[in-house]
């Protein structure tokens, strides 16, 4: 493989952080109660997402906020996450037997302004990204994408990924956000844990799939804003119940105008993207929990497609659920640990299991957009291997069809299944194995075998 002589020491020195931040790790002395003020607790994290910087917007795990001694008190906070995988094309695709590499890095910080200086409900966030990759969705002649980590060109980048202001009000039952933010963390997001009000009935991360749908319904590819391309506007969220709420989105809409709203200041002119989307969750027989949402969105401006194509505005719909199906509860342990030092504030318990399963819907009347209606789903397992509670593995299968007036090719079916195995700390592994009977960018293009390895820290 021939790495460009511009990314090669940028991926080198990605690995040197890499080594280093294991080896800091590996010396760190296990999760406990800090016993210095500078000190957080680092708890071993459950499941997570294929990739916490679509969905989350905090990102890390507390490593680094201890590493740079910064009293959790202050109300100020950092972490991050890196993400590294190498995907081969076994066979098929555009281009069989090709390899590329994909590297991540997203450094955060939030402060609380409540703790730092009394301002009440409100928080700040900034978060920078580099992302350094190759086209490896168009080697398989991918339309979904089965790697969601690179997406449009420059696939090197280095950019303010996020920064807002968010004020909540009336006992958090109105939230406004407002600034550079990735729509995504609160709009379609199937992939984000199920919150009840009981910790040990929460569903972690809904899927660790690493393919493009799972972050983004494919009917929005290419106007929602999102990870990588970031966009300016405003976020407001009305949650009247503990399990319902009303979201409402309005942003900077060029990226369906080819603009890569990520890399450039906002440019608030006819383009502009609005979304609404309405949510409830629920805990069926007090032991299985679920979500429902739905939402409607419309992009403005004048839009082009090939073969002079234009449309003056569009939009669409989609929906989107999860439910755990079987869940099996460890009895409570008491602490292990009888070191005066070592206070447990919680009685522990014994491994978890539980499989749930998720679906997604979209549809638009888009004339320039790549995909027209679209339909997935899959399962996930958790903690189903004995011994291995922070470990999950799954299926998925993504079904898009596509603007006829883009491809010869009518849809593109998608199946992908992985494990994610924790190894320590913020660190997991995930071999993933993707299958594309029908590959969309040519109806030429025969059946794509793909398989990715991928390496994520949280920091």
């Amino acid at each position: 493989m021939m790495f460009p002589c511009t990314t090669l020491p940028i991926r080198l020195a990605g690995w040197a952080v890499l080594c280093l931040a294991l080896q800091a790790a590996a010396q760190a002395a296990p999760a406990t109660p800090a016993s210095e003020p500078w000190q957080v607790p680092v708890p071993d994290p459950g499941p997570i997402s294929g990739n916490e910087g679509a969905v989350n917007f905090k990102t890390g795990d507390g490593f680094l906020q201890g590493l740079l001694k910064v009293p959790e008190q202050t109300g100020v906070q950092f972490g991050g996450i890196w993400l590294g995988d190498y995907n081969i094309l076994m066979s098929g695709g555009a281009q069989p037997g090709a390899s590329s590499w994909n590297s991540l890095l997203i450094a955060s910080m939030q402060i609380d302004a409540e703790k730092l200086i009394g301002w009440s409900g409100a928080d700040f966030g900034v978060q920078f990204l580099q992302f350094n990759g190759e086209d490896t969705n168009g080697e398989a002649g991918s339309v979904q994408g089965y790697n969601g980590l690179p997406g449009l060109p420059p696939l090197d980048r280095s950019e303010l990924y996020q920064a807002w202001y968010r004020q909540r009000l009336f006992d958090d039952r109105l939230i406004i956000r407002v600034g550079r933010t990735v729509p995504t963390y609160d709009f379609n997001n199937v992939s984000r844990p199920v919150q009840t009000q009981q910790a040990n009935l929460e569903i972690p991360a809904v899927s660790g799939l690493l393919y493009t749908p799972i972050f983004v319904n494919p009917t929005m590819l290419g106007a929602l804003p999102g990870y990588y391309n970031s966009a300016d506007g405003l976020t407001v969220t009305l949650a009247p119940t503990k399990n319902t709420y009303i979201n409402y989105g309005f942003y900077d809409g060029n990226l369906a105008n080819g603009v890569q709203t990520g890399l450039v200041a906002p440019q608030f002119n006819s383009y502009l993207f609005q979304i609404w989307e309405a949510g409830v969750s629920w805990v069926i027989a007090d032991n299985y929990p679920g979500q429902f949402g739905a939402g409607l969105w419309y992009q403005s401006g004048l839009l082009t497609g090939p073969e002079n194509v234009r449309q003056d505005g569009t939009g669409g719909f989609y929906l989107f659920g999860g439910q755990r199906v079987w869940g099996r509860q460890g009895d409570a342990q008491p602490p292990v640990s009888k070191d005066s030092k070592v206070v447990a504030s919680v009685v522990r318990a014994s491994q978890n299991s539980s499989v749930s399963l998720f679906y997604q819907f979209g549809v638009n009347d888009s004339q320039t957009l790549p995909v027209n209606q679209y339909f997935g789903g899959g399962v996930t397992g958790f903690g189903l291997v004995p011994g291995r509670p922070a470990d999950s593995l799954g299926f998925g299968m993504a079904w898009s069809w596509l603007n006829p007036r883009i491809f010869n090719r009518s849809s593109e079916l998608m199946f992908q299944t992985y494990y994610q195995a924790h190894i320590y700390g913020g660190a997991f592994f995930q071999p993933t194995f993707s299958y594309i009977p029908t590959p969309g960018a040519s109806s030429s293009l025969g059946g794509a075998y793909a398989m990715t390895l991928r390496f994520t820290l949280l920091f």
